[in-house]
């Protein structure tokens, strides 16, 4: 009598593109668009639909260095926000934080920072189409960001004269402040986060993370 041998079901292969939800989060098995060919002017007019994950430009390149904000942090962003409108930057000087907006750099990149910082002469710079470079960005950073790809947005920020960097990382409740690509301040819990020489707006991680 033949033995019946139970064959173990072959792992069902994602297609490039296809999403799937895991705690809430839509991911893919690969972003959709990464190493779409496209002109700069293509790409700023471009309105993909969200999938899950923030594309960049680089060189005529769309690349995908992270996923879009998650709903978790909208909070963090909260907390930003509302300590940011305090400021005199703010009160006086009509500027403003805008999440995930286009950074065109000089290097020859379009760069969307979790969170950036505009003036107002910027503001108005970008109504008549020009493309202003932030003086101080924010980025939150998840474990699935590659080092390297955060070491070189570095060298592309500070290369487009961006004054101030924050990595802010939620799972470790720390942030890493830049004002230089070697000069770095770990913060965590009560130490004071400076964007100086940006703007004067100091938050501590308790604040960030509350």
């Amino acid at each position: 009598m033949a033995t019946l041998v139970k064959r173990t079901p072959r792992p069902q292969v994602v297609p490039i593109g296809e999403p799937r939800i895991r705690n809430g989060v839509v991911r893919l098995y690969r972003p959709k668009y990464d190493g779409l060919k496209m002109s700069l002017q293509d790409f700023l007019d471009w309105e993909p639909k969200p999938d899950g994950w923030k594309y960049e430009w680089n060189n005529g390149i769309v690349e995908v260095n992270e996923e879009s904000m998650k709903n978790t942090e909208r909070k963090m962003v909260r907390n930003i926000s509302r300590a940011f409108i305090k400021t005199m930057a703010f009160e006086q000087f009509d500027a403003e934080l805008y999440p995930e907006t286009d950074c065109v750099l000089l290097s020859g990149q379009v760069r969307r920072p979790d969170i950036a910082y505009f003036t107002r002469e910027q503001i108005e710079a970008s109504a008549r189409n020009e493309q202003p470079v932030p003086a101080f960005v924010m980025e939150l950073i998840s474990p699935n960001d590659k080092a390297y790809k955060l070491e070189q947005k570095l060298d592309e920020y500070f290369a487009a004269s961006v004054a101030c960097v924050w990595y802010i990382y939620p799972n470790l409740k720390q942030v890493n402040v830049y004002t230089s690509r070697t000069a770095v301040k770990i913060c965590l819990d009560k130490t004071p986060c400076s964007a100086a020489p940006a703007l004067d707006f100091t938050m501590t991680p308790n604040e960030i993370f509350a």
